[in-house]
């Protein structure tokens, strides 16, 4: 796979997930959206470490570091919607308004 289609496969996810987060109001088809254009900047970043910089090693760990942070805010994002859907049985945006502070 070369540079250019890497970049251009980056780019899609992060537009479908872009298009997801936006379009949807349920708050689970919104954060797989967000995760969608996560693991686009993902590939986008492995991809420039991979074929700019192959022996540097800390584009390893930029990205480890990204997969982690991305893990841990989908974590505490479903721990969130469970807890909202529990106490007031909300799953959509709309209909968490009144949360807003």
């Amino acid at each position: 796979m070369t540079f250019e289609l890497l970049l251009v496969l980056a780019a899609g996810l992060f537009c479908t997930g872009l298009f997801g987060a936006l379009s949807q109001q349920s708050i689970v088809m919104i954060m797989m959206g967000i995760e969608l254009m996560i693991g686009g900047v993902i590939v986008a970043a492995a991809d420039f470490w991979y074929f700019l910089a192959p022996a540097a090693g800390s584009g390893q760990v930029v990205i480890v570091a990204a997969v982690v942070a991305m893990a841990v805010e989908m974590a505490m994002g479903f721990a969130v919607t469970t807890a909202i859907y529990r106490a007031r049985q909300v799953d959509m945006t709309d209909m968490a308004e009144d949360l807003k502070g």
